[in-house]
Parts: structure tokens; sequence; C-alpha cells
């Protein structure tokens, strides 16, 4: 069972090693996340904790929500999130922070990719097309699709063009370069799913 918290992408920049190498690293806020509730084996079926993110005014709560929040008695939360790790040595209302993580840590990173609306099959799925030449007739088409009179339908699952991105995507085993409580954020090696601000879950690497 991995510690893991919510926290808003910056962006990107760069930070050098000591023998003046460049690292490339994503920025990632990491503002309070806040217990809102502790499930256990016995009352729920499994450990996990209930974080909050991102405060919002109680009039842009349902009321349902309203109650669940209030037993944490910090306020109104945008995001939830659900972390797979032992309550043990947590209460409600207690709020985590950058401090969660430490320099050498492994994280997986959670988010949504960025939208890039429709894309056909040579920019959503790679393939390599016709040649551009020789009057060929066949540049970026998909080709052939389906089989004759039998069983005259496309298979689930064909690659075709279609929404590309906009999608959970999680990456794995990022290293932690810097931990600076000041200012809450973190430096993770590489990059992250999704755009500017985008919400992100970062937890403890499974595979590390």
């Amino acid at each position: 069972m991995k510690a893991g918290l919510i926290g808003r992408k910056l962006g990107m920049t760069q930070i050098f090693a000591e023998d003046g190498a460049a690292i490339p690293v994503t920025v990632i806020e990491m503002a309070p996340s806040v217990v809102i509730q502790k499930k256990t084996v016995k009352t729920d079926g499994y450990d996990a904790l209930q974080l909050g993110y991102g405060r919002i005014k109680q009039k842009n709560v349902t009321k349902p929500l309203q109650g669940h929040l209030l037993k944490a008695g910090k306020g109104f939360f945008r995001h939830l999130r659900e972390f797979r790790m032992s309550p043990e040595g947590y209460e409600p209302g207690q709020e985590l922070m950058a401090e969660t993580f430490a320099i050498g840590d492994y994280v997986d990173v959670v988010g949504i990719s960025k939208g890039k609306g429709f894309a056909g099959v040579v920019k959503r799925h790679g393939f390599g097309g016709g040649r551009a030449t020789h009057g060929s007739m066949f540049h970026r088409a998909p080709g052939s699709i389906g089989a004759s009179a039998y069983p005259s339908r496309v298979f689930k699952g064909t690659r075709l063009p279609g929404h590309l991105g906009d999608v959970r995507k999680t990456v794995q085993n990022l290293m932690v370069m810097d931990v600076r409580p000041d200012r809450n954020v973190i430096l993770v090696k590489g990059a992250v799913p999704g755009g500017k601000a985008g919400v992100l879950s970062v937890k403890k690497a499974i595979k590390k």
C-alpha cells in the first residue's frame, strides 16, 4: 500500500546535475491534500484514504456531498481521489503536504492526457500510409478494414480515425528530483500526462 497526494501540473523546466547534465523535470504543486474519509477492511472491504483537493464555495457543491465533506471540517473541494493505503495514523481533516515525498523516491503519476480532437490513423495510431508520389492516390488513408461477404462487419477494436487524447493515462517510475516545502512543490524527472494546471494523482511507485 503506497502513499499518494493530489497535485497540479505547473509546467516543465530543467535542473542541472553535479556533472552539468541538464535534466528535464515537471513541476507539480502539492497544495494541501485534505483527508476526507478513512476506509477500512472492516467497514468498506478495503483500506484506503479519500483525499480532497481544490477548495470551492459551498454553493457549488451538491447537498449530499456537502454532508460528506462537512465531516472533515476543512471546507469543500472540487476533486476527490482515493489512494489504496493503510489509513492508520491519519485522521479526517489532516492536511498532507509535499513532504510526503522525498528526493530519490519513485512515483506513478496519473492524469488526463491533452485532448487533440479528431485525428486520422497516421497521427492516432502511427500508420505508415502510402507513397506520396507517382500518382498512387493512397497517402494517409486507413486502407481495407474488413472481410467480404463473411462476416460482413468491421471487428471491434479495429484501429480507425477518431477522437485522440483526453483519456486517463499513467506514467510509472518517475524519480523525484527535488522537494521544495517552502513552495509546496516537487520536481519529477520527465513528462507527465496533461497540460498546465491539470490535476494529477501522484503516488509511490508500485513497481519499485
